[in-house]
């Protein structure tokens, strides 16, 4: 009588029998993943989340844009700052309100590039990645924070723009866009800062909304969360205009709270602390 060798393996919840000549196999009944609800299906929908949708905007724009590009073929990038206007106003002298001084002191020297746009949302800088500001570069860090113009209401003071959890869905596509593009690079995912005087403003709590969505993309190694808004709050959870100015932007002093207290991981993501 022919003597047959059986062998187990367990394969995605499946057992194989393998005999000679022959595999049988028995599979055990196992729950389907969860399908996803018809809200998250809209969220991740482009064609009904305009924050996922990359779109440019207008001419202006675009040369800012192409400048980007230009500036990325160069090279020799170690740290990028993305975002809008709260971004994009490093680049500002400390008479217009902006951190020009506080950058080329702290992080020029880390061979750092900003391409922050005033006024950007989320969709519109996914369209940037896409079409070539990451060209030419490899940066060991990414310094992102985005979503304050995703808030509130279109020109008509009617439309919203997008709902917290759109904005969140935003976000996350851009970090999933950096990951894919640059997946040398760690990502310092900042939380959106507060705005507007008080702490009950409707905006404000949209932008707490957001943050409380992005902050579980944190995952201690390629993606670090960083929330420092209450350094820049007052006890009460007001705005001071001392730290900025239009209660939206930092101004100088705003702008040294913020290097002061992102430098420390910063310079431990790039590898030198």
């Amino acid at each position: 009588m022919k003597q047959t060798t059986r062998l187990s393996l367990r394969v995605l919840g499946c057992v194989a029998i393998l005999g000679v000549g022959a595999l049988f196999t028995s599979c055990a009944t196992q729950a389907p993943l969860p399908a996803a609800s018809a809200a998250e299906l809209a969220l991740r929908d482009p064609a009904r989340n305009s924050a996922i949708n990359p779109v440019p905007r207008d001419e202006k724009w675009m040369k800012r844009h192409q400048g980007f590009v230009a500036a990325a073929a160069k090279g020799g990038v170690d740290l990028l700052f993305v975002g809008d206007s709260i971004t994009d106003f490093w680049r500002n002298a400390p008479e217009k309100n902006g951190g020009r001084a506080v950058w080329d002191r702290e992080f020029a020297p880390l061979h750092a590039l900003n391409i922050g746009i005033s006024a950007d949302r989320t969709q519109h800088v996914l369209w940037r990645l896409r079409n070539g500001e990451l060209n030419g570069i490899d940066p060991k860090v990414i310094v992102l924070m985005i979503g304050t113009n995703n808030t509130g209401f279109e020109k008509d003071k009617v439309t919203p723009r997008n709902t917290p959890a759109q904005a969140a869905e935003g976000v996350r596509a851009i970090v999933r866009e950096l990951r894919q593009r640059e997946p040398q690079a760690k990502i310092l995912l900042l939380a959106i800062f507060p705005r507007n005087e008080g702490p009950l403003d409707a905006q404000r709590q949209q932008v707490n909304e957001i943050n409380r969505e992005i902050a579980q993309l944190h995952n201690g190694d390629t993606i670090r969360f960083l929330d420092i808004n209450a350094k820049l709050l007052e006890p009460d959870g007001t705005l001071s205009r001392d730290i900025m100015p239009d209660l939206l932007h930092p101004g100088p002093k705003g702008y040294e709270i913020w290097a002061a207290a992102i430098k420390p991981a910063v310079l431990e993501m790039l590898g030198q602390k």
